[in-house]
């Protein structure tokens, strides 16, 4: 019974030393200790966790902030504050997604920032502390697309995602095996500590490869792709913000159509290599100016900083429909306006429950619709491939129907949903990730009200 006890009673003695500590600092007259720290992803905390966090003191009033480089991939964003012009300072240490679960886990990090979703042993490892699954832990802050970079002399225009697996564990040695100039291909990775490394290895080299031996490391993207831009036989991937001067090509999955990342492809996540980008935190935070922070960032301010940044804010809008090969034809009698949402829900094998992101969503779409009454929407479910297409097709069913009963409780009713099973998938349902980006619902505008 005690040990089963005393996890609880840790973590209540832990939170009251911490508001203790935090209430006798938290007046920055008194002390220069940070209003918070954020620790983790380079791809966030390099440039947009420190444009978010002064864009959120703007927004409470702060005036004079500056942002300090205080060492390689850390920074300091300090202000004036209040009446008195108090100094306010938020520190950030971005040295890989990683690190930022560590510092959680140390106390050293008040937010984790993270180019990938929490791994179970992470969770596992912060069970005491925090349920990291849980969407008060858990916050999408936007959506990124792996970008792949190659010189910018360089002719080639696609590649897929299964070249690259060769091409990054040395079975594709040469580019003339690409249909290139003849010339060895030197490879460009991301550090171990990486939420980058992370992504590209779960999407790309997957069970099936291993990155060469040899390839060049790095824990910076602006350095990884300073260096592709400067060797013709270079190839990289980086996050989408920090291809600079380099040479951004498209990629294909499977049957799926070749995409460049662009705000439908990676907004939908339809893009072979979109990911999600993530604060994570404790689920009742001591510091009150990290939830107000994290509230920030998820509201309309906040995501415009994230566009702003070159990532893709989780805006709702309708735009045209990246292009499908071989169209059914009731497909397009069920979609007559030809105007997509920017969003899609996604869901693990063998289940309709919606997660985090899918949860906010559906609070997106709400307020999208709540500003045009005048229209209706069409979710059409697809899934990966099953042994039985008739099993496919009712899980895309039951899935697109789950979509919907989410948004009839917040008073919003869809004219249609269907359900696609297999079909028109936009990745190799070879692959556990291109499974996953095949079972989705797509949201579609109607052309009226009927």
């Amino acid at each position: 019974m005690c040990n089963l006890a005393f996890p609880f009673h840790f973590r209540f003695i832990f939170r009251f030393i911490s508001a203790l500590l935090f209430y006798s600092i938290s007046q920055p007259s008194l002390s220069a200790e940070p209003l918070f720290t954020i620790h983790g992803s380079n791809t966030i905390g390099a440039r947009l966790a420190p444009e978010l966090v002064k864009a959120f003191l703007v927004s409470k009033g702060a005036i004079d902030v500056e942002i300090t480089r205080r060492g390689i991939n850390e920074s300091r964003i300090e202000a004036k504050m209040g009446d008195l012009q108090d100094m306010v300072s938020v520190d950030i240490a971005a040295h890989g997604s990683g690190t930022g679960f560590k510092g959680l886990k140390t106390g050293a990090a008040d937010i984790a920032a993270a180019s990938r979703p929490a791994k179970l042993k992470e969770v596992n490892a912060l069970a005491d502390f925090a349920n990291l699954t849980d969407k008060r832990s858990e916050h999408i802050i936007g959506i990124d697309g792996l970008a792949i970079i190659i010189h910018s002399q360089n002719p080639i225009q696609q590649l897929s995602v299964k070249q690259l697996g060769q091409v990054f564990s040395g079975e594709i040695y040469d580019w003339s095996q690409l249909g290139g100039r003849r010339g060895e291909i030197n490879l460009y990775s991301r550090d171990d500590q990486s939420g980058t490394w992370d992504s590209f290895k779960r999407m790309v080299l997957g069970k099936e490869y291993s990155l060469k031996a040899g390839s060049k490391r790095f824990e910076s993207n602006d350095d990884l792709s300073d260096e592709v831009s400067r060797d013709i036989n270079g190839i990289g991937f980086v996050g989408l913000p920090s291809v600079r001067q380099a040479k951004l090509i498209s990629i294909s999955d499977g049957f799926g159509k070749a995409l460049t990342p662009n705000t439908l492809s990676i907004a939908t996540e339809d893009y072979a290599l979109s990911r999600r980008l993530y604060f994570y935190i404790d689920d009742e935070p001591v510091n009150p100016h990290v939830k107000e922070f994290i509230a920030f960032v998820e509201g309309i301010s906040g995501q415009s900083t994230v566009a702003e940044n070159g990532f893709i804010a989780q805006y709702v809008e309708a735009v045209e429909p990246l292009a499908y090969q071989g169209l059914p034809i009731d497909f397009k009698e069920m979609t007559p306006s030809g105007k997509r949402l920017t969003v899609n829900f996604r869901f693990k094998e063998g289940s309709a429950q919606l997660d985090n992101r899918a949860l906010r969503d559906v609070e997106r779409l709400t307020q999208f619709m709540a500003k045009h009454s005048d229209k209706k929407l069409i979710l059409i479910g697809f899934g990966d491939q099953k042994k039985s297409p008739q099993r496919a097709q009712l899980l895309s069913k039951l899935r697109a129907m789950a979509v919907r009963r989410e948004l009839v409780r917040q008073g919003v009713y869809p004219k249609h949903s269907y359900g696609y099973g297999g079909q028109l998938p936009v990745a190799s349902n070879e692959r556990d990730a291109g499974r996953y980006k095949n079972r989705r619902v797509e949201v579609w505008l109607a052309q009226d009200s009927d």
